[in-house]
């Protein structure tokens, strides 16, 4: 048809006729050869080579330069032919396979996506045009996730998208594979309203229907898989139905070459491409046309065309006509890029009930992309391109809080209450034996301590993520030294009654009590605390860590996940600070048990209730060391961690006030002693309290020669 109605144009190549002489290669590289050389060696001499598939392409090509020769394809869509250093006389009206990349790019930002798969059977026309989507989508700051590719069985590559949640996949494989590949797509439920799949457009339009004996998948089955994918398919005829350069429409030349065929279309091989091969003898008669009219200004002629001549004025003439060729032909409009590849418009399709519905155009040189708004997706909307991961923190039952911090303020109200009264009784005898001071320290310690449980209940709910650092420092900061002043007075107490009272040599030469000392030791045990907290907050401060948990879906959404998390107080080397205040204070307590048990049996005046203390310190003690390992074994579950913490805090100040304090009140209530006691200090001054120790060490002393009296007779 093309050969026909060229030679009849009388105002095209007016005194030359094209001829085409033409061998069937099947596509066979081997067979190619053997008939480019066939064709090269006899006569008539050929001006162009017209190759069809990538495959002859690329060797004709290759080889062409060698004998002055352009080459013109109509069915080779390789990317690898785009290579001019590779292939220099190389052109084709067949577009480039990866003219549909940008359709896909634009698509892909249209629809909102971020991230995409991509599938490819390992072909090099496959990869090539991969490796260009790679380039594009990453200029367009979109990320491939997920890459797979198969040499002959999909099966690994489509489990592999499934488990790396692929949602917008690209297909590229031919369409035997294609059925292959959709066969395991339905198996491993790789579609529905949460995919999407783009596939070439250029296979028959029941291809999934065809019965193929390599699947064992049912056509039920392969119609509910490949139902909503989107094709792109490079547009071969032109679909404004204009009159080009053969004066004939894109309908009237299918109805002339339906005429010629006399088959449906589905029967004929390379129907799809026989606009192209048209417009390829048209692009070559305006080429050669040109180059004539060029060639006659140097009083030179087509047939003095040779293979070897060292003179390749034709060739570069010819070079230049097909490089600058437009026209509007059966196919479209025909330009050639810098490379030799055809630009064309792309059409894009989507199959909705089983059928292909076109739903827009897009023409790369212009960028301009023409939507009908035809797309219909199963969700409703297009699926997002991963599934939506939301985070979700945990955080404390505002119940147990305020419960705890209820408890918490009625302990520091009770320490408020028990160290007023100390400080009320202070010239009390009884509570002056009691070395008050110390106790004083206690009922601080306690007030700090129950401080402590407010910053340990607070987190993401209550405060800003900036307030972090400071509530982990008031927490760190308020137990340490709570601790220290409420555990340390009382560690000191019951170790000056063992250091006084369980040795021998000291009974005989007991020692009187210097309140200084005890008061050096509380402060000594309190700089311990103060230097170890100062250097940890500032080698290492602590701040806001995040712990994140295994991913949950919610009921009655299939596209979400939850991602819970967590809120911790932490530091870079949390477990060596850990290990150093724990190992230090855990000695302590294990001393202060062991203090407590040697001087049970103890009595003595000077610090008279150091049996409520070690009774106290056993509890406290015991609390602590099973506290400590259970809330860092627990840590991940912010409710049991806070209840078990915050309540041994509570129930270790309400042992220690109520088992220091309470018998001191209900003496001195039921038997009125402070009122005595009151008035003897308003009448003798200061010099009470001298004149009873006076008292107590004498009768210490006729007590002991009694004792040494006794023992002689």
């Amino acid at each position: 048809m093309a050969l026909r109605d060229v030679n009849n144009r009388s105002d095209i190549l007016r005194d030359y006729e094209l001829q085409l002489i033409h061998h069937d290669s099947q596509c066979d590289p081997g067979k190619s050869t053997k008939f480019l050389y066939e064709l090269l060696y006899n006569e008539p001499m050929k001006i162009v080579l017209m190759p069809g598939c990538s495959g002859v392409s690329t060797l004709v090509a290759e080889a062409a330069r060698m004998w002055n020769l352009i080459v013109l394809s109509y069915g080779s869509s390789s990317p690898a032919l785009s290579n001019r250093q590779r292939f220099p006389t190389f052109f084709r009206t067949h577009p480039s396979a990866t003219l549909h990349n940008p359709t896909r790019v634009k698509l892909f930002k249209r629809w909102g996506w971020n991230k995409i798969a991509t599938i490819q059977q390992t072909t090099e026309v496959f990869t090539s045009t991969l490796d260009d989507l790679e380039q594009r989508v990453k200029e367009a700051g979109i990320e491939i996730s997920v890459r797979q590719s198969f040499l002959t069985d999909p099966g690994v590559a489509v489990k592999n998208l499934k488990r790396q949640d692929a949602r917008i996949i690209v297909g590229l494989f031919y369409e035997t594979e294609a059925r292959k590949v959709f066969c395991e797509v339905f198996k491993e439920k790789l579609f529905g309203k949460k995919y999407v799949w783009f596939l070439i457009g250029w296979y028959a339009d029941n291809w999934f229907k065809i019965q193929d004996n390599n699947i064992n998948c049912t056509v039920q089955n392969m119609t509910e898989a490949v139902e909503g994918h989107v094709t792109t398919e490079i547009l071969m005829i032109n679909p404004t139905n204009t009159r080009g350069i053969s004066k004939m429409t894109s309908q009237e030349f299918l109805d002339k070459l339906q005429e010629k065929i006399k088959k449906s279309p589905e029967e004929t091989g390379g129907y799809q491409e026989a606009p192209l091969a048209y417009d390829a003898i048209w692009a070559l008669a305006l080429a050669l046309n040109k180059t004539a009219q060029e060639l006659a200004k140097k009083q030179m002629r087509l047939e003095q065309f040779n293979y070897h001549s060292p003179n390749r004025d034709i060739t570069h003439e010819l070079y230049r006509a097909m490089n600058s060729s437009a026209f509007d032909g059966v196919s479209g409009h025909v330009v050639f890029d810098a490379s030799g590849s055809r630009m064309a418009w792309t059409m894009i399709e989507q199959l909705q009930d089983g059928k292909y519905v076109k739903i827009g155009y897009y023409d790369t040189t212009n960028d301009n992309m023409s939507y009908f708004g035809t797309d219909r997706w199963i969700g409703g909307v297009p699926p997002a391109d991963h599934t939506k991961v939301i985070p979700t923190f945990r955080y404390l039952s505002q119940k147990l809080f305020v419960s705890v911090s209820i408890l918490a303020g009625l302990g520091i109200v009770l320490g408020i209450s028990c160290l007023t009264f100390n400080v009320y009784n202070s010239n009390v005898r009884y509570i002056q034996n009691s070395q008050p001071y110390l106790n004083n320290m206690t009922a601080v310690g306690c007030t700090l301590a129950l401080a402590a449980v407010f910053p340990l209940g607070l987190d993401g709910y209550h405060i800003r993520t900036w307030h972090f650092p400071l509530v982990c420092q008031a927490r760190v900061w308020l137990l340490g030294l709570g601790f220290s002043l409420a555990y340390g007075s009382m560690f000191t107490k019951i170790w000056w009654v063992h250091t006084v009272f369980t040795k021998k040599v000291e009974k005989e030469k007991r020692k009187h009590l210097d309140p200084w000392k005890l008061y050096a030791t509380v402060g000594m045990l309190l700089g311990i605390d103060v230097l170890t907290l100062a250097v940890w907050q500032i080698v290492d401060p602590l701040h806001r860590t995040i712990e994140e948990f295994t991913k949950e879906v919610p009921a009655g959404d299939e596209d979400v996940l939850i991602l819970p998390q967590l809120e911790h107080c932490s530091s870079s080397k949390m477990n060596t600070w850990l290990g150093i205040v724990y190992g230090y204070k855990g000695l302590l307590l294990l001393l202060g048990i062991f203090l407590a048990y040697e001087t049970k049996s103890v009595s003595t005046e000077k610090i008279n209730d150091h049996r409520a203390v070690g009774m106290a310190i056993y509890n406290v003690a015991v609390l602590c060391m099973i506290t400590a390992p259970v809330t860092m074994i627990v840590s991940s579950q912010q409710d049991a961690a806070f209840a078990f913490a915050s309540l041994a805090v509570v129930f270790s100040v309400y042992i220690t006030l109520v088992v220091l304090f309470v018998p001191k009140m209900r003496r001195l209530i039921t038997r009125g002693e402070w009122q005595s006691e009151q008035q003897d200090t308003m009448k003798t001054g200061s010099s009470t309290n001298n004149n009873d120790e006076e008292k107590s060490r004498q009768l210490e002393k006729e007590n002991r020669e009694l004792e040494k009296i006794i023992a002689e007779v």
